[in-house]
C-alpha cells in the first residue's frame, strides 16, 4: 500500500495521488510496482526500500549521493493464539531524498497514524530532518509507553500467581521477558544510529534539530535503562513464583490428604462393624451409636492435632 501526503498552508496534512517536492511518500507492505514506481521517479535503489521489509534487518544508517537511508526498530503488539499480547519490534525505513521523505515499513502501525492524523506539532513533511526526528521522537516515545504496559501487566500477573498453581501465568510471564529481550536489542541498535546521527553530518541539521535530536537519544536511553530494569525484576520473578506456584500445590496435596485421614476413620470403623466375626456390642440396640461415637471421637481427635499442626 502506498500513501502520498504534503503538509498544505496552514500546516494541515493532505492526501495527495502524485508526487511533489516536499510529500511524505507512506510506504506500507508494498507491492513490486510500487516500489519500482519510487524508485525510478526517485532515482532511488531498490535495495534501499527492501532493506527495511527484511523484519531481521539491522537497524543502521547510511548516506548514498542522493539520499540517506535510516533503519530503526519500532514496537509493536501482536497477540498469539490465546489471544495474549506479546510485544515485538519490526523495522521501519526512512529514507530522505532531496525532494521526498520516504517511509517504509511491513505493516500499519500506531506511529504513522500519530503524523496521518495531525497529533504532532510543528510537522511539516516538507521539513524532512525535522520529520526524521520527529520519527525518532515519537518511536522512543512507544518504547516507554509499551514498557509501562508490560509493567502493568507483570503487577497484573504477580497478583494472580499469589493463589495460581497453574503454568499459565509463567507462560504469560515468559512471554513479556522475551518481549523485552526484543525491546533491550532494538534500543541498544538504535541508539548506535541516533549517535551516530548526532556525531556525523548525515542530515543538515540546525541548533533546535540538535536539540530535539539530543532529547530522542535521552528517551532512548532512560527506555533501555527501564528495559533492563523491568528485565531484572521479571527474571527474579519467575524463579520465585515457579517455586510459588509448587508451594501452592503442595499445601494443596497436604490439605487433601489431612481431609482423607480424617475421614479414613468411620470407614475403618464401619469397616470392623461388617464383618462376618462376633464383635463386641453387636446384638446391643445401641451398637449403632457406639461405632458414630467412636467414628466421631477419632475423627474429631486427629482434626484437632492437624489443626494444631497448621495442616489445614
Amino acid at each position: 500500500m502506498m500513501n502520498m501526503y504534503l503538509s498544505n498552508e496552514q500546516g494541515k496534512l493532505e492526501e495527495i495521488h502524485e508526487l511533489k517536492n516536499g510529500c511524505w511518500v507512506n510506504l506500507v507492505s508494498p507491492t513490486e510496482s510500487e516500489i519500482r514506481y519510487i524508485a525510478e521517479h526517485l532515482n532511488i535503489p531498490i535495495d534501499s526500500i527492501k532493506d527495511a521489509l527484511d523484519d531481521e534487518e539491522r537497524s543502521r544508517i547510511e548516506k548514498e549521493d542522493n539520499h540517506v537511508l535510516i533503519i530503526v526498530d519500532i514496537p509493536i503488539i501482536t497477540y498469539d493464539e490465546g489471544n495474549i499480547p506479546t510485544y515485538e519490534t519490526i523495522p521501519i525505513g526512512m529514507i530522505i531524498t532531496n525532494t521526498c521523505f520516504i517511509t517504509v515499513c511491513l505493516q500499519e502501525n500506531p506511529i504513522f497514524e500519530e503524523f496521518t492524523k495531525n497529533k504532532v506539532k510543528n510537522f511539516y513533511t516538507y521539513m524532512k530532518t525535522r520529520f526524521a526526528l520527529q520519527m525518532l521522537y515519537m518511536i522512543s516515545t512507544y518504547y516507554l509507553r509499551y514498557l509501562k504496559q508490560i509493567n502493568r501487566k507483570t503487577s497484573e500477573i504477580e497478583k494472580q500467581l499469589h493463589q495460581s498453581m497453574q503454568n499459565k501465568e509463567l507462560f504469560s510471564l515468559l512471554s513479556l521477558e522475551k518481549s523485552l529481550v526484543y525491546f533491550t536489542t532494538s534500543l541498544k541498535a538504535n541508539n548506535i544510529v541516533m549517535e551516530r546521527l548526532l556525531r556525523l553530518n548525515y542530515l543538515r541539521m540546525y541548533e533546535d534539530d540538535q536539540e530535539l535530536l539530543e532529547d530522542v537519544i535521552i528517551e532512548n536511553k532512560q527506555a533501555i535503562e527501564m528495559t533492563e530494569v523491568y528485565s531484572s525484576i521479571l527474571s527474579g520473578m519467575m524463579d520465585a513464583f515457579a517455586s510459588v506456584i509448587s508451594n501452592n500445590l503442595n499445601i494443596v496435596m497436604k490439605f487433601l490428604a489431612a481431609i482423607t485421614i480424617v475421614i479414613s476413620f468411620p470407614t475403618m470403623v464401619t469397616s470392623f462393624y461388617g464383618m462376618n466375626v462376633p464383635i463386641p456390642y453387636q446384638d446391643k440396640s445401641y451398637a449403632y451409636l457406639v461405632a458414630l461415637g467412636v467414628s466421631i471421637a477419632f475423627s474429631s481427635i486427629t482434626a484437632f492435632v492437624f489443626w494444631k499442626k497448621r495442616y489445614f
